[in-house]
Parts: structure tokens; C-alpha cells; sequence
């Protein structure tokens, strides 16, 4: 039995990562041609109203979509 946590599989279709993974320098993680990244800060809602809460959830969408953690919306 191994001890390595993190290994690609023979053939190079799954890599599995069981310790840490650690992108530095100009390292980048991608999906989909996509470069992923930490998302903007959402403050916590303080909302009163319904129409509060959906600006406040919008917002959080968009600053997912912005790092790269949701495709834009087709509709």
C-alpha cells in the first residue's frame, strides 16, 4: 500500500489530489478554459424587504460569475 496522497492515475484521465494542492507564481487553475479565482467578498444581506434580498443575492451571483465559479446566463 502506497502513501502517496496525491497521484495521477495510468493514462492520465484522473488525478486525485488527498493532500494539498497549491497553485503559486503564475500558476493558474482552469475549467473549461476558464481561469478560476477566489471570489469577491459578499457582505452578509441586512435585507428588510424581499426586493433587498434579491439585489443582495444577485450580487453574490455576480461576483460568482466573475470569478469564474458560474457559467453566464443564457436567458
Amino acid at each position: 500500500m502506497s502513501n502517496v496522497k496525491n497521484y495521477t492515475e495510468q493514462g492520465g484521465e484522473r488525478t486525485v489530489i488527498g493532500g494539498t494542492l497549491a497553485i503559486t507564481g503564475e500558476g493558474r487553475l482552469t475549467f473549461a478554459g476558464t481561469q478560476l479565482k477566489q471570489a469577491e467578498t459578499q457582505a452578509d444581506s441586512s435585507a428588510a424587504s424581499v426586493a433587498e434580498l434579491v439585489a443582495d443575492f444577485n450580487a453574490l451571483l455576480a461576483k460568482l460569475r466573475a470569478a469564474g465559479l458560474m457559467e453566464e446566463s443564457h436567458g
